[in-house]
């Protein structure tokens, strides 16, 4: 497989490397004093540079419950296998697609897609295990929830990474990004 695609998590998680609760609540996030200035942690820049944003189906529903919809006109790609239909107000943004990392990374590819946005826990696990991951920027929360899910769950290989910058803020957040080493 050849492409030219970049793909590229933002992701934020508990000190002990939870995504969200075992319900899928992800309201311990709001927990922390706002960030001066309107801060946004870097997710409006990093949003601005991505072509899409490719999630998983369990992401996705979480995301239905948000008002308003999050993402403007961004296009956006869900795998599953399971969904057949997206909301009506949706349509003309957001998209199903089905196959493995590779086939669906291949044919975003094909179709002029350059640096993708990955979110939900078991894509970006699988994403990863397919080595095909990019770069993450991790932003933790100073927050022990104990349990939930995790964003890396078990690995069946080693994967290095290479620190290419970190920041922290008052209120205790540090956001670190890695390059990984393919």
């Amino acid at each position: 497989m050849t492409t030219n695609v970049t793909v590229s998590v933002f992701m934020a998680m508990s000190l002990d490397g939870f995504i969200a609760r075992p319900d899928g609540d992800v309201g311990w996030l709001h927990e922390l004093p706002p960030l001066e200035d309107g801060d946004d942690a870097g997710y409006s820049e990093f949003f601005s540079k991505i072509d899409a944003l490719v999630m998983g189906r369990g992401t996705f529903e979480k995301v239905l419950t948000f008002d308003p919809w999050p993402y403007g006109e961004k296009p956006v790609i869900v795998m599953s296998n399971a969904l057949k239909q997206v909301p009506d107000e949706l349509t003309k943004t957001v998209r199903i697609e089905t196959g493995t990392p590779q086939d669906v990374l291949q044919r975003l590819s094909d179709n002029g897609y350059e640096h993708l946005y990955l979110d939900g826990g078991k894509l970006i696990q699988s994403f990863l295990a397919a080595g095909l991951v990019d770069d993450m920027t991790l932003t933790t929360i100073p927050i022990l929830i104990g349990t939930g899910l995790s964003l890396f769950g078990t690995l069946e290989h080693d994967i290095k990474l290479t620190l290419l910058r970190s920041k922290s803020w008052n209120n205790g957040m540090v956001q670190s990004t890695y390059r990984i080493v393919k």
